[in-house]
C-alpha cells in the first residue's frame, strides 16, 4: 500500500506508517498532477495547503484511493461530499493540537487583559508607558465559551484551574459530560467577561446582533476559524468601544505563503491584538497531529477502523438505527460466513456489520453479527443445521 503526504508530515507518522508496511511518498503534488497521479495511492493526508477538490476525488475513485486524511482539526479543504458519493472515508486528527490551541487561547486573554503586546512594542520603540496601558486580572471573572467540544472543554478547564474562572458554555449539541455551566448562547454573550469561540466551521458565529449583547466591558477570542467572527462588524463595536477588546488568532482570509503580506483594518485598532493562526503551531501539537492522523488511516486501511471519520460513523450508536445482535459459535474455516450471509439475505435481513475473533487456539471463532432485523426463531434453527456452526443465539 502507497500513502501521498501531500503537505508533509511529522517524523511520528511517517514512521509509523513505515513501520505498518505501507509506502510513504513526501513529494508535493499541484492539482493537476494530483488528478492524475492519485489514484495510484491507497490514501492521501494533507494539510491546509492542498485543497482535494471534486475532480481529485472522482480521479482517485477510478483508482485505488480508500481514504483521505487531514492532519489536523479543519477539513474545509477538503470536499467531503464528494468523498461521500465516491466512496472514499474522509479522516481527520482533532486530538492532537487540544491543549497548544487551548493554550494560544489562554495567552490571548491574558496578553489583551493585560496590554503585553502593546507594552512590548512601545518599549521596543523606546517609550515607557505604564498609566495608559493598565490592565484587569483574570481571576474570577466568568469565561463565556461557543463551542464545547475537546478545544473549548480544555480551555475551560485551564481557566477554572488556573485563574479560578467561573465558566459558561453553549453547544449546538450538548450531549456530552461537562464540567462546564452549559446555558443559553445569549446567556454566554451577555454575562461573560470574555467570550471565546470554539466552533469550527464556516458560519459566521458572533455578528453584529451578538456583539450588541456583549458587555463593554468584555472581550471576544477567536482561535477557531476566521469566517466564525464578521469582522467588518466586529471592527466597528471595538472602534466605538462597545466591547472591550478582541484577540484573532484566525482570519477569513490568509496568506498560504510564508512572509507574505498580510493587511487587516483591524490591525489599525489599539484595543486588538492579532496573531498568524498559531494555534496547532507547536512542536508537540505538530507530532501529535501527525501520530493521530498516521493511526487512524493506518486503522481504516489494514483493519476498517472508522475511528476519526468524518463522513462516516465511527460507531453503530452515531447511526440512530436500531441493530440487534447474533451471536455464532463456529468453525474458523472457509465457507462458513459464505453460508451464514446467504440465509440471512434470503430472509431480508440486512447486515450491519460483523465482527469475529479466533476463540482460543482450538481453530474455532465468535462471530457477532450486527442486524437491522431480529433474526426469527425458524431463522435460528436453520442456523445451527449449516455445516461448522456449533451454536447460534441471539
Amino acid at each position: 500500500m502507497k500513502v501521498l503526504l501531500n503537505d508533509g508530515l511529522a517524523n511520528e507518522g511517517i514512521r509509523l506508517f513505515k513501520e505498518a508496511g505501507i509506502e510513504v511518498d513526501t513529494k508535493k503534488r499541484d492539482t493537476g498532477q494530483l488528478i492524475s497521479e492519485i489514484g495510484e495511492f491507497d490514501a492521501l493526508i494533507v494539510r491546509s495547503a492542498t485543497k482535494v477538490t471534486k475532480k481529485i476525488i472522482e480521479s482517485g475513485k477510478k483508482g485505488k484511493l480508500k481514504v483521505i486524511g487531514r492532519a489536523g482539526v479543519g477539513f474545509d479543504n477538503i470536499d467531503v461530499s464528494s468523498a461521500s458519493k465516491n466512496g472514499i472515508v474522509v479522516k481527520y486528527s482533532p486530538f492532537g493540537n487540544t491543549n497548544a490551541v487551548a493554550e494560544l487561547t489562554l495567552g490571548l486573554i491574558l496578553s489583551i487583559s493585560r496590554n503585553i503586546p502593546q507594552s512590548h512594542q512601545s518599549l521596543k520603540s523606546g517609550k515607557w508607558e505604564k498609566a495608559k496601558l493598565r490592565g484587569t486580572e483574570l481571576s474570577y471573572k466568568i469565561l463565556g465559551i461557543l463551542g464545547c467540544g475537546k478545544i473549548g472543554q480544555r480551555v475551560g478547564e485551564l481557566a477554572r484551574r488556573g485563574f479560578d474562572m467561573e465558566v459558561f458554555g453553549y453547544d449546538i449539541c450538548p450531549c456530552f459530560e461537562s464540567s462546564i455551566k452549559m446555558v443559553t448562547k445569549k446567556e454566554v454573550l451577555s454575562k461573560a467577561d470574555y467570550v471565546s469561540i470554539h466552533t469550527g466551521g464556516k458560519n459566521v458565529i458572533v455578528g453584529e446582533k451578538e456583539l450588541a449583547l456583549m458587555k463593554p466591558t468584555a472581550y471576544l477570542i477567536n482561535t477557531s476559524r476566521g469566517n466564525n467572527v464578521d469582522t467588518k462588524a466586529l471592527y466597528h463595536a471595538l472602534k466605538e468601544k462597545r466591547i472591550a477588546g478582541a484577540a484573532l488568532d484566525v482570519f477569513p482570509e490568509e496568506p498560504k505563503a510564508e512572509g507574505a503580506d498580510f493587511k487587516s483594518g483591524l490591525g489599525n485598532l489599539d484595543n486588538v491584538i492579532l496573531s498568524s493562526h498559531l494555534g496547532a503551531s507547536t512542536i508537540e501539537a505538530q507530532r501529535e497531529t501527525s501520530a493521530e492522523i498516521a493511526r487512524v488511516v493506518i486503522g481504516y486501511l489494514l483493519g476498517g477502523d472508522f475511528t476519526n471519520s468524518v463522513n462516516a460513523g465511527e460507531s453503530l450508536d452515531l447511526e440512530e438505527k436500531p441493530v440487534y445482535p447474533l451471536f455464532i459459535h463456529h468453525r474458523d474455516v472457509p465457507g462458513v460466513f459464505a453460508n451464514i450471509d446467504k440465509l440471512l439475505a434470503d430472509n431480508d435481513i440486512n447486515i450491519r456489520a460483523n465482527y469475529s475473533r479466533q476463540i482460543g487456539k482450538t481453530g474455532f471463532a465468535i462471530s457477532v453479527y450486527v442486524l437491522h432485523k431480529k433474526v426469527p426463531p425458524k431463522i435460528i434453527k436453520k442456523l445451527n443445521k449449516i455445516e461448522n456452526i456449533c451454536t447460534a443465539k441471539v
